[in-house]
């Protein structure tokens, strides 16, 4: 399994952005698919953005399509969720999760695909 420690969680008001960053521990980070996935008290953990090893493959649920984006940077082993426009109902823990997978194009969006996980990280959008 992978550590993975996330950061960059907070407080904002509506409108605003935040990153979150996720670090593993285990390398070659280019062996791992990652994802970002989202949970609100009483709901099921919900997929957020993933990417496959190289950056190619790119998946975003549809709530966030032109407002988040996920990259990685392999040589810090790393990945990122940049959130722009933020809105309420995108107030939730944040999750990181890895899933070993070299070279594969696909990038999972399922979370039963994961192998590890972060130990979430609050953001809370204000209206």
């Amino acid at each position: 399994q992978v550590q993975l420690v996330e950061s960059g969680g907070g407080l904002v008001q509506a409108g605003g952005s935040l990153r979150l960053s996720c670090v593993a521990s285990r390398r070659p980070f280019s062996y791992y698919t990652m994802g970002w996935f989202r949970q609100t008290p009483g709901k099921e953990r919900e997929f957020v953005a993933s990417i496959n090893w190289s950056g190619s493959t790119l998946n975003y649920t549809d709530s966030v399509k032109g407002r988040f984006t996920i990259s990685r940077d392999n040589a810090k082993s790393t990945v990122y969720l940049q959130m722009n426009s933020l809105k309420p109902e995108d107030t939730a823990v944040y999750y990181c999760a890895a899933r070993r997978a070299p070279y594969k194009k696909d990038a999972a969006i399922e979370t039963r695909e994961y192998d590890s996980w972060g130990q979430g990280t609050q953001v809370t959008v204000s209206s």
